[in-house]
């Protein structure tokens, strides 16, 4: 039976012990698409995995309204206080929508090949809109062949293109597919979603990073990004696409812990451990 309940208790998966680290994943994935970076974490920190609404061991869960303020509202009430909320592509979009909206909640946010705004609009670099329909009208037919072409973008232009599709399917096949209704929302999120004008008021320090090779999320919008919300770090990984923790996990996990050792909650975590 589907759970249609707005306040619906998501099932989450927790490893690892240290300080609060919680992974948001992209449209049509799951938390599984993490499991090959897991081992990086999980020494360092207590890693929280959140499925959304829809998708992986939360494939059943539908809540009443998929829109971006009320998806955020319900998993921030999963996220641990004063944790470091790390969202990829679509996950991302949703980190930056709980930053803005529960400023007191996070010690730090990590964007992961994200965007305020993925579609391509008239001085706006990102994600072709026809390309988003494309999407919408191929799920009607099958959703495993969208996935696969969906894949395929995002490893585009890697040298290994081909190994991290198969790693990242082989990794999300391992849990339930997710609903047709969760998808086709989220692709709606990707679409019309824009909170350009809202990311300078996030306040928690932030770090941005991008793959060199995106198609998805295009090197170009970058300063763009960074133009409207100037108080955050951003780092562009040269061989990496738009899953760079698959693709360079070593120098991703680098960089989120150089982040995260300077942040002060933190910082007075470690020194009462």
């Amino acid at each position: 039976m589907n759970k249609h309940i707005q306040h619906a208790a998501l099932n989450v998966r927790t490893y690892g012990s240290g300080f609060d680290l919680v992974l948001l994943h992209g449209w049509g994935m799951n938390s599984g698409a993490f499991n090959h970076w897991l081992p990086y974490l999980e020494s360092e920190c207590r890693v929280t995995m959140i499925d959304l609404p829809g998708f992986g061991m939360n494939h059943d869960i539908c809540i009443d309204s998929y829109g971006l303020h009320d998806m955020a509202t319900l998993i921030e009430r999963f996220v641990p206080q004063g944790a470091i909320l790390i969202g990829w592509s679509l996950g991302g979009l949703i980190a930056q929508q709980i930053a803005i909206q529960h400023k007191s909640l996070l010690s730090g946010l990590v964007t992961i090949a994200s965007s305020p705004c993925f579609p391509q609009q008239c001085g706006w670099a990102g994600v072709r809109p026809e390309l988003l329909r494309t999407f919408q009208e191929q799920l009607a037919l099958s959703y495993n062949k969208t996935l696969d072409r969906f894949l395929a973008i995002q490893a585009m232009g890697c040298k290994d293109q081909r190994t991290q599709v198969k790693q990242l399917k082989k990794a999300i096949s391992a849990y339930p597919n997710p609903k047709q209704s969760a998808l086709k929302k989220g692709l709606e999120i990707l679409e019309f979603a824009d909170i350009r004008q809202s990311i300078g008021k996030i306040t928690v320090p932030t770090l941005r990073i991008y793959g060199k090779r995106d198609t998805l999320v295009p090197i170009r919008a970058v300063d763009d990004i960074h133009h409207l919300h100037p108080q955050s770090d951003c780092v562009i990984l040269s061989d990496a696409a738009h899953a760079p923790f698959i693709s360079e996990p070593d120098k991703t996990t680098q960089l989120l812990l150089q982040f995260t050792a300077d942040l002060a909650p933190l910082k007075k975590y470690r020194k009462l451990k």
